[in-house]
């Protein structure tokens, strides 16, 4: 013992002040960590050798320890917390020498280096870091930040408060759409700082919300922390789960859990939707209630307004929240309803496999009373009964092959309970509407006859579908159905288009929220992973800065629109028809389509390379290409370099000693409230890089490895590492707000400020600690 504490503990203490001291030396982050892993395995190395570090373990020879299995404990739960009075051995920390553990070290580096960077499964999911990035820094070099705050400001400005509402509202946006925290914080302090200043804004209310506002990214998908986590929460939450179900005397996860122990980065994106709405809705509240109370340090500002439309408070309501709300709620009626709803009508070849019970009954005892103990008497009673059940009918069923007769049957079943009118043509009608009526709201003082035009051919759609469009019409037929009527929206829509371009708002948010829906709608919606999303994302970005260019430039963005509609045909074209080469040739419409959709990827590719030449001429592609290899390259070394640390850690039992201590609580509420805690001390001196890589993985076999869902765990985390950017001495929004704060804004200023929204933070993971079902929810219903 050295100075009255164990050998482990001392070796943990020497990682982390090593942690702390390279960090703070001024050398990259990303170096760093491999530095200290390297220079805190020597000291305790040479402690170790000099006989300083004895670790005082339990005597698994002494006849306690024997007597104490004996009754039916299991080794794994047995330490020097749970069972202090249990005799111990003082042992070398490194039991065969430091030179064995540097070998298994060198040897188990390269196995971790293959499996979470170089390959394995958490892969390609880590490839959506650097789409997401590129996404981000894109669209921040394409200025949109800029328009955006502007007419924010002009909107929320009249309201008290409102310039910080506003700030909070584009920081939302920008959070759904870059999620890069330097870049809006920069960007909103640069812009929106000074205008708050000199409308007599409070520099606290003005730096806080600036600076809390620019985190929101880290919460609001697609966030690269919940990406980055979400590669990590998979592995640990499996793994732990395996743990807890052999501790429980089961044989795997699924048997005790009765359902697959996963979680991937797409449910994350959708337990972290409302969360990050929430915080968002917080600090707004937050902004107009001390407006309220401090009426003179957040005064309402009327901003010039230009090109604006004389419109009545009545036609506003009626078609730019009226209409469009009654649209939405009759297409999810009419979902509710069967009227919309798949009319896709597939007869499987093979009958379905009897269902298994609920939970596996064939268990040993010791399972059964641990699942029992976990889903309750009456759940596993049910099982019980279900799986007698299925036994008297003869056992499970496998899957056998249907007759035709039986297959005939099962297709005219389908036709009868199959909805009026196909999913695919009551999204077209309901964009189309929707489109009309915010153009009618725009400016109603214009003819509204291209208008009622569009909305003819909706209807027309609308009566078509249901008197001749069933589900065994082909998709080749459908288009010649709705050949006239869709001409006659073209015509509306596309009068609507102009008129809401010549809308400030609108041309200013319509385009990015439509990235926004496309890259959140395909992974909230399950349409795909996060990765393929990522790279939607990053070319909808290059096609969005293109634009951007062109028209600063006095130059028409035409082709970028063209590409736009390119890819959108390609994508509806080949979700409707069957493009497969079949052995006895395609049919003349599945030609057709193939053609025209093989057309439009050839165009939408040449529009592709030629917006990227337009970024590369106007000197925009080559910045924003190096940004991203910077930052993408520091998460790599970083990831990296933890893996290094968290080896030095397991060398010498500092990561089974830290669970161990955790796992000794009784009640699992309080082992996660101390990582918590943690974790937001951490904070004030890590970035979320280190403390996802380092901390994260020893903590994370405990929080993931009880009985709190994996989902709010992750979300919980996440948001208490969004504390990370604003809680001072070292909370990297708050240096970025320093460095472009004006000079009578100080430092003392940006701490004021940003304590307010660090208690509204802590205030959220509160109110997700007392109602997790904010963050279940949305997983629930979409799934």
């Amino acid at each position: 013992m050295f100075l009255g504490l164990d050998g482990v503990e001392i070796g943990i203490i020497i990682v982390f002040l090593t942690l702390f001291g390279a960090i703070l030396s001024g050398f990259p982050v990303a170096f760093a960590i491999g530095g200290a892993a390297v220079i805190s395995f020597a000291a305790i190395a040479a402690l170790d050798s000099a006989g300083l570090l004895i670790h005082q373990a339990i005597d698994t020879s002494s006849e306690a320890y024997r007597a104490l299995t004996s009754t039916g404990v299991k080794p794994d739960a047995i330490s020097v917390f749970t069972y202090p009075d249990l005799p111990r051995v003082g042992k070398a920390v490194f039991e065969q020498g430091w030179e064995v553990a540097m070998d298994r070290n060198v040897s188990f580096i390269v196995n971790r280096m293959n499996e979470r960077v170089f390959a394995g499964q958490s892969i390609e999911t880590l490839l959506a870091v650097i789409m997401f990035v590129m996404m981000g820094i894109m669209l921040e070099r394409s200025r949109i930040a800029d328009e955006l705050l502007t007419k924010m400001a002009n909107v929320f400005g009249p309201l008290p408060g409102g310039l910080a509402v506003s700030i909070v509202v584009v920081g939302a946006f920008l959070a759904a759409s870059t999620g890069i925290v330097g870049a809006t914080v920069v960007t909103m302090g640069l812009l929106a700082l000074p205008t708050m200043l000199k409308n007599n804004y409070s520099p606290e209310l003005a730096t806080g919300v600036i600076a809390a506002s620019g985190t929101l990214g880290q919460i609001i998908p697609p966030s690269i922390v919940i990406v980055l986590l979400g590669t990590l929460a998979g592995d640990l939450y499996s793994a732990a789960q395996e743990d807890r179900a052999v501790l429980a005397g089961c044989t795997d996860a699924l048997t005790y859990l009765g359902e697959p122990a996963v979680v991937s980065v797409g449910t994350l994106f959708q337990a972290a939707l409302l969360p990050g709405i929430l915080l968002a809705v917080l600090y707004a509240v937050y902004a107009f209630g001390f407006a309220l109370l401090n009426p003179s340090k957040a005064p309402a500002v009327q901003l010039a307004a230009s090109g604006k439309v004389l419109r009545t408070r009545n036609e506003a309501l009626t078609w730019f929240l009226g209409v469009p709300a009654a649209l939405v709620l009759a297409v999810v009626v009419a979902g509710q309803l069967n009227i919309v709803g798949s009319q896709t009508i597939i007869v499987d070849t093979y009958s379905d496999a009897s269902e298994a019970a609920s939970l596996r009954t064939n268990v040993s005892p010791e399972c059964q009373a641990s699942m029992i103990d976990l889903h309750g008497q009456e759940a596993w009673d049910e099982a019980v009964a279900q799986q007698q059940a299925i036994e008297a009918n003869g056992g499970a069923q496998e899957a056998r092959l249907l007759t035709e007769e039986e297959r005939a049957a099962e297709f005219e079943r389908q036709l009868g309970v199959a909805p009026i009118i196909g999913t695919g043509l009551a999204i077209l009608m309901l964009a189309a509407s929707l489109a009309l009526a915010v153009a009618r709201g725009v400016n109603p003082g214009l003819d509204a006859r291209p208008l009622v035009i569009g909305a003819i051919g909706v209807g027309l759609i609308a009566v078509i579908d249901i008197a001749f469009i069933s589900p065994v019409t082909t998709a080749g037929q459908t288009v010649l159905w709705i050949a006239l009527p869709l001409f006659l929206v073209y015509i509306g829509v596309k009068e609507a288009a102009f008129r809401m371009s010549q809308n400030d708002i609108i041309k200013v948010v319509f385009p990015p929220l439509v990235l926004i829906v496309a890259v959140l709608g395909s992974i909230l919606g399950g349409v795909t992973n996060p990765t393929p999303a990522a790279a939607l994302g990053a070319g909808g970005a290059i096609l969005l800065a293109a634009g951007r260019v062109l028209i600063n430039n006095g130059r028409s963005a035409k082709m970028v629109i063209y590409t736009a509609i390119a890819i959108g045909l390609m994508l509806i074209v080949g979700i409707n028809f069957d493009m497969r080469f079949a052995e006895g040739g395609m049919s003349f419409e599945n030609l057709i389509a193939f053609i025209v959709a093989f057309g439009a990827f050839l165009f939408a590719m040449f529009g592709f390379f030629w917006s990227c030449y337009v970024l590369f001429k106007y000197g925009v592609l080559s910045p924003v290409v190096r940004e991203t290899a910077k930052v993408t390259s520091m998460v790599f070394t970083i990831l990296i370099g933890s893996q290094l640390l968290n080896l030095v850690l397991i060398s010498f039992g500092g990561e089974h000693y830290i669970q161990d201590f955790l796992r000794s609580f009784s009640n699992e509420w309080t082992a996660f409230l101390i990582v918590m805690l943690v974790l937001f001390i951490l904070g004030f001196v890590l970035d979320f890089l280190e403390i996802i890589y380092i901390v994260i993985p020893i903590v994370g076999p405990v929080i993931y490895g009880g009985s709190f869902d994996p989902k709010w765990v992750t979300i919980m985390v996440a948001v208490n590492l969004q504390t990370s950017f604003l809680t001072p001495p070292f909370g990297f929004a708050l240096f970025y707000l320093r460095g472009v704060a004006p000079k009578e804004v100080t430092t003392g200023h940006i701490y004021r400020g940003i304590i307010p929204f660090v208690l509204i933070q802590m205030g959220g993971l509160l109110l997700l600690a007392l109602a997790p079902s904010i963050v279940t929810i949305v997983p629930s219903l979409l799934n």
